[in-house]
């Protein structure tokens, strides 16, 4: 287990390598499936990185004004975290600024929505960063509900048709899209995503100098 510090201090590294590179890492260590669906793309921030706390759902009819479990729910999310949201539903929002803002509150650094988003305009105001499948103006109220929380989900694959998240699984997403580093291999694939991302800005700077790609390539190795 990593203390609350070393967490942090992961997070912090994480959030400065790009998630090419890590794919490329998980690839050479045999977890070639651990990209998400293009789907699930950014509506708020250009990139989030941390800790994943998950967090299921499913379409439901209900009666009422709220959903006890998803408030329960999100009082267990910590710093560093990023809010993992999956299920079933489909034309309804799981996530909108006002749970945003509580997350964040308890240090929340983000959320991965495998499903419908709103308040995209203060979302991004807020400075919020949210990767979503889709967004909408419905609610979820009297539709889908909350069913489980901080156990194994599935959301959209890139290369497979679901990648398994469990909590506590490191989460990275950019420009480039989402993947998912398994908790048992976070560290190795931290270190040599760094390492790879050196060995890119020694290529980039000696094809500034003039060198050519040829050449980067035989110093310096593919990347």
């Amino acid at each position: 287990m990593h203390t609350a510090e070393q967490r942090a201090e992961i997070r912090r590294r994480f959030a400065a390598v790009g998630t090419s590179n890590v794919a490329d890492v998980l690839d050479d260590l045999g977890r070639p499936d651990q990209g998400l669906a293009p789907s699930l793309a950014a509506v708020s921030g250009e990139r989030l990185a941390g800790w994943a706390y998950t967090i299921r759902g499913q379409m439901r009819p209900s009666e009422g004004t709220g959903d006890a479990a998803k408030m329960q729910a999100c009082q267990g999310i910590g710093p560093d975290e990023v809010a993992i949201w999956a299920g079933d539903g489909h034309g309804v929002c799981y996530f909108g600024e006002l749970i945003a803002l509580g997350l964040r509150e308890r240090g929340c650094v983000g959320a991965v929505v495998d499903g419908g988003v709103r308040d995209l305009r203060w979302l991004r105001q807020h400075g919020f960063p949210v990767f979503a499948r889709y967004r909408t103006p419905v609610q979820s109220i009297g539709r889908w509900a909350v069913t489980g929380w901080q156990e194994p989900v599935y959301l959209r694959g890139a290369t497979a048709a679901w990648v398994r998240v469990h909590p506590g699984d490191f989460v990275l997403a950019d420009e480039d899209g989402g993947v998912v580093v398994p908790a048992a291999l976070v560290e190795d694939v931290l270190t040599a995503a760094e390492r790879l991302t050196a060995t890119e800005v020694s290529i980039r700077a000696a094809l500034l100098e003039g060198l050519s790609l040829a050449e980067c390539l035989a110093r310096f190795g593919h990347v």
